[in-house]
């Protein structure tokens, strides 16, 4: 009973920090990933929690790529100096 109310608080935490996903919903889910969690093995809970960690590590060095890359210039005019006449 205390792991489903853990996990009610914990889903809910979680959803309010997800796009899409209400408190509601959040509780619900956090509900049903305790049942599922109590219910799996350990080779499996470690099996997910490495293919997350891989995951993760995957979409950060993605998103890095992207953010290193410089947008390209929108025009394409000569570059335009003005001289000084001394």
């Amino acid at each position: 009973m205390i792991g489903k109310v853990i996990g009610a608080f914990v889903g809910d935490k979680i959803a309010k920090q997800t796009s899409g996903v209400g408190g509601a919903t959040g509780a619900a889910l956090g509900v049903l990933a305790t049942t599922v969690l109590r219910r799996m093995s350990l080779p499996a809970m470690i099996a997910i929690g490495a293919g997350g960690y891989v995951a993760k590590k995957m979409l950060d060095k993605r998103a890095d790529k992207t953010a290193d890359q410089t947008p390209p210039a929108t025009s394409t005019a000569p570059a335009t100096t003005s001289a000084k006449a001394a």
